[in-house]
């Protein structure tokens, strides 16, 4: 039996700023602000979120971390960040073709693949220690583990490399479409055939779907579970899957959302 909670009032002027996705073995949250202060609302499985979702405009940014952290507020339209606070990482699309701007680019690097229900396969790169953690944060069902590298340039070299055969993206939608699904082994065998992987993963999200989510943009609803920045709502007798990034940016107020939505055909099952 799910756990009672008791909802805290909010102040005046809350805004979500951003989500944590728990990876690899936290609690996955949304991130609120009022008045520069910052508190995380929980996603824990089986508790209800009630949130109604109001206008939105640019999420700011954060100033510092830890308990000293503030929130730095941004009345500017565009969501979720304007041009000013949107967050331009050098390496977001790097091939290695670089000297190494960051500090971080001289770690220890691991070059992954991964896997995300059925059959939709990507490259990656990240710093060795944060192996798992990326791998969670993107919601792998599988991961390989295939080269270990002394740098950030390397690693992304030979990222553009596999990238040309198996591609270095997928996006969310793709992702939801596969939520009730399996991974196709057979597929995914074919492909590390060629790569001989230093270690494998199988990952588990406890979601245990037998439809395809409804997508939906909403904070209302039983929390059943999160797959990378994917959380997965009940709500009317329906499943819905909501993209969290498309959370950030909204004002929000305490209470239950009362907007007609589309529902599942296992609603009327």
């Amino acid at each position: 039996m799910a756990r009672a909670k008791t909802l805290r009032p909010l102040r005046q002027g809350v805004q979500i700023v951003g989500y944590e996705t728990g990876a690899p073995d936290g609690e996955p949250a949304l991130i609120l602000a009022a008045d520069g202060d910052l508190e995380r609302e929980p996603l824990r499985s089986g508790e209800r979120l009630a949130l109604t979702l109001e206008e939105r405009h640019c999420a700011g940014t954060i100033d510092g971390s830890g308990d000293t952290a503030r929130h730095l507020a941004c009345d500017a339209p565009e969501a979720p960040y304007c041009p000013q606070h949107t967050d331009r990482w050098p390496c977001a699309r790097c091939t290695g073709d670089c000297n190494l701007p960051l500090e971080t680019c001289r770690e220890e690097h691991a070059v992954y693949l991964a896997a995300f229900a059925p059959a939709t396969f990507k490259v990656g790169v990240t710093r060795s220690w944060r192996l798992e953690t990326r791998l969670r944060e993107q919601g792998a069902d599988r991961a390989a583990h295939v080269r270990t590298v002394e740098n950030g340039r390397i690693a992304r070299q030979i990222e553009a490399d596999i990238a040309a055969d198996v591609g270095d993206r997928v996006r969310v939608p793709t992702k939801i479409e596969g939520l009730h699904r399996a991974v196709d082994s057979d597929a995914w065998a074919d492909l590390l055939d060629a790569y001989d992987p230093i270690a494998t993963y199988t990952f588990e999200y406890g979601l245990d779907l037998a439809d395809r989510p409804v997508v939906e943009t909403m904070a209302t609803g039983t929390v059943r579970g999160s797959k990378g920045r994917v959380l997965v709502l009940e709500r009317g007798g329906s499943t819905y899957a909501v993209d969290m990034r498309e959370l950030v940016g909204y004002d929000v107020s305490r209470q239950a959302a009362s907007r007609q939505l589309q529902s599942s055909l296992s609603a009327f099952e």
